[in-house]
C-alpha cells in the first residue's frame, strides 16, 4: 500500500525544486553559520571586529604587511571555541604594530613603521626601538656567554642563547593579508562584513518575533470576535498603516534613544501592522468552518478555539510574510544606521559601514561602502527569494 505525503512534506519537496529559493535558502544558512561561529571564523576575534591599525588604513583587497606582535603586558584570558561563538570575542594578547624593515641588534630590534611607500624608510640611526625579550618581564644580556637571562615574575632565572630569543621573536614577526583590505581606521573590512552578519540576523530575527507576537494577537482578536471590536482594531490598524515606516521607525527610537536593542523593539513595531491584517482575513475565512463550529458546539473557549484549532491553519500566510518581513527588517535596520540612529560605531552594523565609507564612492576605493551594500542585497535577495518560494510551495491549491 502506498504511503501518501503529508501536505508539509509535498510543500517541502516542492520548495526544494525551486531553484531561486534554494538558492535563498542556502545562503541564509551560511549567513546563520557565519553567525553561530562567529569570531572563531574572523581574522579579527576582537569584540565586534574593532581592532583599528591606522597606519594600514584604506588598504586595497589582497593586502599584505609585516606584523610585529608586542605583548600588551595585560593578563588577559584566552577563550575558547564557546566563548567566541555569536556576538563572543576577546581582547588580544598582543599589539600589532605594521613594519616595513627590522633588524636585530643584540636584545633588541630596530624597525620601520609601515609606511606604504619604500621611500619613506627612515634612515637606520632613527629607526624606532623595541626590547627583543619584551615577552618576559625583565632581562639582563650577558656579552661574553651571548645569553640573555629572563626573570620571571615569580623571581626565577632562566638563560637562553641570543640565536634561540631571535627566533622566537622572529616567530613574532608575520606576513598579514587582508582578503578585502581594510576600512578607513585600519580594520578588517572581512571580519567587520562577517561580525555585521550577525547584526543584521538578529535585528530580523527578534523584529519579526515581535511583530508576529502583537500582529498575530490583534488579528486573531479581530477576525474570531468581529463586529465592534474588529472595527475598532481594524481603525487602529488603518491609522498605523497610514504612518511611513522609516518615520515611524525614527520616531520609536528617539523615543527609546538610541542602541542596538531598541531597534529591535522599534522595528518589531512598525512591521506587525501587515501580520495583522493577514491573520485577520485568515479568521474571518476560518471561524465560519464546520471545525470551528464543532469547537463552538463542545463549549471550548474563545482563547483555545483562536489560538488552537484556527491559528495552526493560518500559519501558511503568516510564514510567508514572516520571510518578506525579514527582508523589510534587514533594510530598515541598515538604513537606521545610516542615518545615525540604529547601532551605533564600533558596532559592525552595515548601514554604519556605509555610512563611513559613502564618501570613497567617488574614489578608487569605493568596495569600502560597495561590500556591506552588497551584503545587504544579498542578504535580502536570499530572503525575497525564499519568501516567494515558500508562498508557491504553500499554495494548497497546487500541492498534489
Amino acid at each position: 500500500m502506498l504511503k501518501s505525503k503529508s501536505p508539509g512534506a509535498l510543500a517541502f519537496t516542492k520548495l526544494l525544486k525551486n531553484k531561486p529559493a534554494v538558492f535563498g535558502l542556502v545562503v541564509i544558512l551560511l549567513a546563520i553559520l557565519t553567525a553561530i561561529l562567529g569570531a572563531n571564523i574572523r581574522k579579527d576575534k576582537t569584540l565586534m571586529a574593532k581592532e583599528m591599525l591606522l597606519p594600514i588604513a584604506a588598504q586595497k583587497p589582497g593586502f599584505e604587511v609585516k606584523m610585529l606582535k608586542v605583548l600588551n603586558g595585560k593578563t588577559i584570558n584566552e577563550k575558547n571555541f564557546f566563548n567566541l561563538l555569536f556576538f563572543g570575542g576577546r581582547e588580544n594578547l598582543y599589539k600589532y604594530i605594521p613594519i616595513s624593515k627590522y633588524r636585530f641588534v643584540g636584545d633588541e630590534i630596530l624597525y620601520n613603521d609601515y609606511s606604504g611607500d619604500p621611500k619613506n624608510l627612515m634612515p637606520e640611526q632613527k629607526m624606532k626601538m623595541v626590547t627583543a625579550v619584551y615577552a618576559i618581564a625583565k632581562s639582563n644580556y650577558d656579552e661574553k656567554s651571548k645569553e640573555i637571562s629572563f626573570i620571571h615574575e615569580n623571581g626565577k632565572n632562566k638563560s637562553i642563547r641570543q640565536q634561540e630569543i631571535i627566533k622566537i621573536i622572529e616567530s613574532n614577526i608575520q606576513t598579514e593579508t587582508y582578503l578585502l583590505g581594510t576600512d578607513k581606521y585600519g580594520r578588517d573590512l572581512l571580519s567587520r562584513l562577517l561580525a555585521g552578519t550577525i547584526i543584521s540576523l538578529s535585528v530580523g530575527l527578534i523584529a519579526v518575533f515581535i511583530s508576529l507576537l502583537v500582529g498575530v494577537f490583534m488579528g486573531a482578536v479581530a477576525g474570531y470576535y468581529g463586529g465592534r471590536v474588529d472595527a475598532i482594531i481594524t481603525w487602529f490598524i488603518n491609522v498605523i498603516w497610514s504612518i511611513p515606516t522609516l518615520l515611524l521607525v525614527i520616531s520609536i527610537t528617539l523615543l527609546l534613544g538610541k542602541g542596538f536593542s531598541q531597534i529591535f523593539i522599534a522595528v518589531g513595531l512598525t512591521m506587525w501592522v501587515e501580520v495583522a491584517r493577514i491573520t485577520r482575513g485568515q479568521f474571518l475565512s476560518l471561524r465560519e468552518k464546520e471545525f470551528v463550529e464543532a469547537a463552538r458546539a463542545l463549549g471550548y473557549k474563545p482563547f483555545r478555539i483562536i489560538f488552537k484549532h484556527i491559528l495552526p491553519n493560518a500559519w501558511s500566510p503568516l510564514i510567508v510574510i514572516s520571510a518578506s518581513n525579514f527582508a523589510n527588517a534587514i533594510l530598515i535596520e541598515a538604513g537606521l544606521s545610516f542615518l545615525g540612529v540604529g547601532a551605533q560605531p564600533p558596532m559592525p552594523s552595515w548601514g554604519n559601514m556605509i555610512k563611513e565609507h559613502y564618501g570613497y564612492i567617488v574614489l578608487d576605493k569605493a568596495y569600502l561602502a560597495l561590500a556591506p551594500g552588497c551584503a545587504i542585497m544579498l542578504l535580502v535577495l536570499a530572503f525575497t527569494l525564499l519568501g516567494n518560494g515558500l508562498r508557491d510551495a504553500l499554495d494548497t491549491r497546487s500541492i498534489n
